[in-house]
């Protein structure tokens, strides 16, 4: 690698291959993926509480949040993470599955809805986990963090910021700031999605239609950070100069390959979201229709009955 990494480090020699990217080689000090395998013991053990008490909880939440953690590990302890190391297109992997496609799964998975159902409830008087995540979830600070004009500014500013500026060769340049990068990776896209798919209650009523707009305003950004760099005739950055003489291609060629891949990442976690948007959008009307459909039944459709009076009135004024 160009500028070289501090610290405990894995990184391949070998070229790349699908084989050796998937394959299990998790760093010396493997902080992400242990943290994620306690996140999904703890999710299993929520659920396994809740069954044991007699209280449903769906399947597919369990396997969305369970995919998320896998896709996490997926790109943290793999060969993934070394060769992330040493070309960008590796990187922008890493990069594109931990801001847009393991954060979707993990929200899909209900998670902070699993914990209020689970956490049991502190004594009058006293203040607990329960408790203490209610507060954050209602509080000023909630409100601001999940706001559209603070998430949709930081998605893309991490794009622009990051690469464009010498803050990516710092980041890289120790491997604790290296995995802080991808920790905020996946802060960031959990920030962004976390309001437009509406599954876990939050400080704002989620609603479809305005997620469909927030969504629409952050991917063109993202689509077109691909194309700038695709585009761009030397490097951004010095981190990828240098690879193995035995490697093929040119670090430029392989940047180009990163753009193409942060082009193409922008489309898929789209269709999901708005897949799971429509969805959403279509049970809200079912659930007003079948509101109002009760209320006709206890008042003997009272608002109908009051139009169609309103009606006759106007023409019998008008003859």
């Amino acid at each position: 690698m160009g500028d070289g990494m501090s610290g405990p480090g894995w990184m391949p020699e070998a070229p790349v291959t699908l084989s050796r990217l998937l394959a299990w080689h998790p760093q010396p000090i493997p902080v992400l993926p242990a943290a994620c395998l306690l996140l999904g013991l703890l999710y299993v053990l929520g659920v396994w509480r809740l069954h044991r008490r007699g209280d449903r909880w769906p399947p597919g939440r369990t396997v969305a949040f369970l995919l998320g953690i896998a896709t996490i590990i997926e790109v943290t302890a793999t060969g993934i993470g070394g060769y992330g190391m040493q070309l960008m297109s590796i990187h922008m992997v890493q990069h594109m599955v931990l801001s847009m496609v393991s954060p979707v799964l993990l929200l899909l998975g209900a998670p902070i809805t699993l914990a209020l159902r689970t956490l049991p409830a502190a004594p009058h008087g006293r203040l607990g986990a329960r408790e203490v995540l209610v507060h954050v979830l209602h509080s000023r600070a909630a409100k601001v963090i999940t706001a559209p004009w603070f998430t949709l500014p930081l998605f893309v500013g991490s794009l622009y910021g990051l690469y464009f500026t010498s803050l990516f060769t710092t980041l890289m340049s120790t491997w604790w700031t290296h995995d802080l990068m991808l920790v905020h990776f996946l802060g960031v896209g959990l920030l962004f999605f976390y309001p437009i798919l509406g599954v876990d209650p939050g400080p704002r009523r989620p609603n479809p239609v305005l997620g469909i707009l927030e969504l629409f305003g952050g991917m063109p950004f993202h689509a077109f950070f691909g194309i700038a760099v695709m585009m761009e005739s030397s490097l951004t950055t010095t981190v990828f100069t240098h690879h193995p003489a035995t490697w093929s291609g040119t670090p430029l060629s392989d940047e180009h390959a990163a753009g193409a891949i942060a082009w193409a990442f922008s489309e898929i976690p789209s269709v999901l979201v708005l897949l799971v948007l429509f969805m959403q959008w279509r049970r809200a009307d079912t659930r007003a229709a079948v509101r109002q459909d009760r209320a006709a039944d206890r008042d003997n459709d009272a608002e109908l009955t009051a139009y169609n009076q309103y009606l006759a009135g106007l023409n019998q004024g008008g003859s």
